[in-house]
Formats: C-alpha cells, structure tokens, sequence
C-alpha cells in the first residue's frame, strides 16, 4: 500500500569518467521493513546509499518520502538526517581522538555551549540499552574495530530516524555482537523504521531480511520477497549467470604440509599485544588462525609481520635465524601482508590504483631508485587484468574504487612482490560472492605454485574450505590444532569453546 511506502528512488542516474554507476535505478523502502540491497562490488550498492544521504548529486531521478509524488532535494549528509534518513557506512567514519559520546552526538548539540554531562548520561543510557561494553568518557581509538562499529550503530540509533541504512554492519561483529544487533533492527522494525541493510553476508540476509533488491553493473535486476527467492537463485542473479556450485572448493584441492620443508618458523614470539606463542607453516601450506573476535587471530599474524612491537621470540626463514622486528625485515625475508583493516592499514586512498600496487616493492627496493614510469604501468596494468580490478584507469585514486577492488589492489601489491609466506586477514570482509570465491581459487593456486599461505577470516567455513590446518585461537592462546578429519564446523566450536572431547 503506499501509505506503508517511507521512501521512493526513480530512475536515478550517476556517471563518474569512464564509469556509469547508476543507470536508471528504482529502489523502494516500506515502513517497518529490512530491505537487503545486495550486488557484487561494483554494481552501484555504494553509489545508491550516498546519492540517497546526499554525499553525490544525482544525474537523473528524484526522490520522494513518506508515499508522496513531492520529489525533495538532498545535498549533505546533514539534509539527509534532517529527512529522517541515518547512515551507518561499512568504514567506520567516526573520530578516534574524540570520546564515545562526543562521536554519538558529534554535529547534533544545539546551540553553542555543550551539556556535557546530559551528553553522557545519554550515550551512557544508550550504550547499556544496546550491550555496547564502552564508556562514554573513553576514547573511540581505543575501542577495537567491533566496538567502534557499534557505537556507529548507536549514534544513528539516537536520533529519530525513518531510515536507517546500515551498509556492511557485522563486517567486524562477532555472532554474539550480530544477535545483538539483529534483535535491534527487529526491534526497529516493530516500531515502523525502514531499514535498508547491505551486507555480502546471504545467510544473514536471510536470517533478518523481508525483502531483496538486486543490482548488477549499475542497473536494477529486480525486487524480490525473501520467501520466493531461494539463495542459489539470488547468487545468480547477483553473478548474472548461472552457478553449478556456490563457492564449492573440494577439501583435496588443499595442499598439506606433510613432508614439506618447513617455511617458516616461531618459537616463543610475543609482542606487546600479543602473548608468547609457537608456530609454523610449510612450503606451499595454507593453514588459518581461527577463534572469536579478540582471540589474538589478527595480533598473532601482526606479529609475525613486525606490525606490532615484537617483545620476544625466536624465527626462523628456511631453516635459518632471522630478525623481525618491523615490516620492512618481513618484506625483505619474503612475508607479505594483507591486514584486516583495509581503510586504516591497507589502501592510500589519495594515491591511484598504480602508485598502490607498487608501493610493497618500491618499498622493498628503496624509494632512492624509484621505478620508470613504465615500470609502474606494466606492473599495475598486469595486476589489474589479472585480479580483474575494477576501475576506470590505473590512474584513478584507489579511495574512489568500491571496498572489493580496494581489496584487490592490495592483494596485488603483495603479489607484485613475489612473496614466499602471505599473510591474508580478512581477506574476503566486504566482498561479493563471486570474487569471494575467485580469491579462494586463487589461495589454493598460490599454494600448488609453492607458495606457503596464514588465511584469517571470520567465516568458519570459508576457512575449512582453503585451510589443511587451523590454529585455534581464545582470550589470546592457541588452544588447538586442528587437521583432517578434525577440520569441521562442530570441532571448530568445540575447541573455542573448550568442550572438545574423544569421539566428538
């Protein structure tokens, strides 16, 4: 009915050079309903959600609220929330330098002076009401990634929204954190707000969803109700072809580490976020850090990579002793490193596509004997075919590509180096069904050609899929090793959570 109708996109239309991301696009958002607005990376997901809070101007289209024919204009992200529309992006926007709740109402104080303590006493209302373990007075920065993102949540929460849009928002939540956050966008959608939820995540989309919009290549596939599309059906129209297998990789593709020479080796190595811990991995080995968010899964392979300050520990490359103190002694013993946050750690956004993927070896080379001009296009021009890297030159700043190319640019300038040992962290977060598969393909390639592969990521079985061997991370100790028969979800869980026992 279209008094239930909260908002209306018609034929909006967005061209940036080279690149049409929009192409006559309809999006159409009910009153108390969770609309998934899914698509591969690149297909204009993105592009709607900031076209619609006013961070671009669109092309063609109009935009209507509430069910009227009364097209209205949206110029900043400010217009945006005045309409009633709040934004949760996937890369968190907030201010680490200032409190928790000076980010939860940060340009939403009136007036010129500040009540700082109703200010707190209200974000500390709020963060309880959620289960956010955060202080008001604490500084945002030292919040872990998960944390932040939910107070992101809060501060959109807090004011009287009609729309909430919560682009990638379990991307750093753990399963605790996303039940948390489900039963409040049900709550939500009890009392009437719109909620549009973007996420590559098909089993949440499921779990949480009403209703489907599918994009690809900047133009609309269609509207669906969760209920009449199965999710087989969904990767399809997503891919734009036809799937034999979802993400299938046959557990005798991976390469074991039985009998291969050892690559590299720990014993004892510490940093200071991190506590004393073994480790090894074979040439040609893929093997995966698993556990809950805040099990040391990240500070372990930061350690290994000297991204962290290393306290102690002894490491050895091919059998023989090495130091490791920083990332460059990593580089220079053939360690690459894809680290999990991909806007802070990873991407340069003002530098273009090329000047990112060969930072690593012009790193590795000194930046005193720069590459040729030349040089620097072959090498990116070979990359971007390769990873099929979306973008409209290799000149275009990589903060302008989606996050999934984001993604790509960095697995390049890794790959650019030719390493021996790849650490990949989330390597996957963000990305579209089809690459996510791509990059998993291209893992056990990586692996057949010799080359020794640490794979974190967040979804149990994406790991049991690439993995031979896992390390089973709590509260920051290895607390099993699991290969073989044992690599199933159940035993998984079961040494997270210390209940695993003979004949389970």
């Amino acid at each position: 009915m279209e008094n239930d109708i909260v908002l209306t996109m018609r034929g909006i239309c967005k061209s940036f050079p080279n690149v049409k991301a929009l192409d006559h696009v309809d999006f159409t958002l009910r009153k108390g309903k969770i609309h998934a607005l899914m698509g591969e990376n690149g297909a204009g997901k993105s592009t709607l959600i900031k076209v619609l809070t006013g961070v671009y101007s669109m092309d063609e289209g109009e935009i209507c609220i509430d069910g009227t024919d009364h097209p209205i204009s949206i110029r900043s992200p400010q217009e945006a929330q005045n309409y009633g529309i709040s934004t949760v992006y996937q890369e968190i926007t907030l201010c680490p330098n200032l409190t928790v709740a000076e980010n939860m109402f940060i340009g939403r104080t009136p007036g010129k002076t500040v009540d700082w303590k109703a200010m707190e006493k209200r974000a500390g209302e709020q963060l309880e009401n959620l289960g956010i373990p955060a202080r008001p007075r604490q500084q945002l920065g030292s919040c872990s990634l998960a944390v932040q993102q939910m107070v992101a949540i809060a501060r959109a929460v807090d004011t009287d929204c009609k729309v909430l849009i919560l682009d990638e928002p379990t991307s750093s939540l753990d399963d605790t954190e996303v039940a948390m956050l489900f039963r409040l966008m049900r709550e939500l959608r009890s009392r009437g707000v719109g909620i549009i939820f973007v996420t590559h995540f098909l089993e949440q989309v499921y779990e949480v969803s009403d209703q489907i919009t599918v994009l690809r290549n900047g133009e609309l596939v269609g509207e669906y109700e969760v209920k009449d599309l199965p999710q087989v059906e969904l990767v399809a129209k997503m891919i734009g072809k036809d799937l034999e297998e979802l993400a299938v990789i046959k557990k005798q593709e991976r390469t074991d580490e039985a009998g291969k020479e050892i690559l590299y080796q720990a014993e004892g190595l510490s940093s200071t976020e991190t506590r004393p811990f073994d480790f090894h991995i074979a040439k040609g080995e893929v093997n995966g850090f698993t556990g809950l968010l805040g099990s040391g899964r990240s500070e372990s392979v930061r350690a290994i990579f000297g991204a962290d300050q290393v306290t102690g520990g002894k490491v050895a490359m091919k059998g023989k002793s090495v130091k490791i103190n920083k990332p460059l002694d990593a580089m220079r013993n053939g360690i690459g490193y894809l680290p999990e946050d991909r806007k802070g750690d990873g991407i340069i956004a003002d530098l273009s596509v090329r000047d990112n993927i060969i930072l690593a070896l012009q790193v590795i080379q000194g930046m005193g004997h720069p590459f040729s001009r030349a040089q620097a296009e072959e090498f990116a021009e070979e990359y971007i075919k390769a990873l099929e890297i979306k973008t409209a030159s290799m000149e275009t700043p990589v903060g302008s590509l989606s996050g999934g190319n984001q993604q790509k640019v960095i697995l390049a300038r890794w790959l650019l180096t030719h390493p021996d040992y790849l650490i990949l962290d989330e390597p996957t977060r963000g990305i579209d069904v089809g690459t996510k598969t791509e990059i998993q393909k291209l893992v056990l390639r990586l692996a057949e050609e010799g080359m020794s592969i640490t794979f974190i990521s967040s979804e149990i079985e994406e790991m049991l899929r690439t993995c031979s061997r896992l390390i089973v991370m709590r509260d920051r100790n290895i607390v099993g090793e699991l290969k073989g028969e044992e690599l199933t979800q159940d035993c998984v869980m079961r040494t997270i959570a210390g209940d695993r026992r003979e004949g389970n």
